[in-house]
């Protein structure tokens, strides 16, 4: 049964949904968008300004757990253009270093809010 841990330092979730789940060994992190978690307030900006800001996030995410971001295993990025792939590529090496997580990047229709990125991860203990 997956237990719904504390993240403090993570931003409301715009939906019916946890922002994460613990089960066993791995943590589920729910996607991800450009919010600042202190104002609540969507991060404006090209896909880049929000990679950056939601991958902010998932490290903060993973400090509430007692893990960091050296514990994601795979992570699903959501583009609403892949022409922003390369642009996102830029900010995700410079948050995950040495051994990359597993990863797929998918182009949506859309995303809510009018978002440009979505990051997804899969952590294990």
């Amino acid at each position: 049964m997956a237990q719904v841990p504390p993240v403090p330092h993570a931003p409301r979730p715009i939906g019916p949904y946890s922002v994460a789940a613990d089960v066993g060994c791995l943590v589920f992190i729910s996607g991800q968008v450009a919010i600042d978690p202190e104002s609540g307030q969507k991060v404006e900006g090209d896909a880049a300004a929000q990679a950056a800001r939601i991958l902010q996030n998932l490290r903060a995410i993973l400090g509430d757990l007692g893990l960091g971001l050296e514990a994601v295993a795979k992570t699903t990025i959501f583009l609403t253009d892949m022409a922003d792939f390369a642009a996102v590529n830029e900010v995700y090496k410079g948050y995950f270093t040495g051994s990359y997580p597993a990863r797929s990047t998918v182009q949506v229709g859309a995303l809510p809010g009018g978002f440009r990125v979505e990051i997804e991860a899969i952590a294990a203990r």
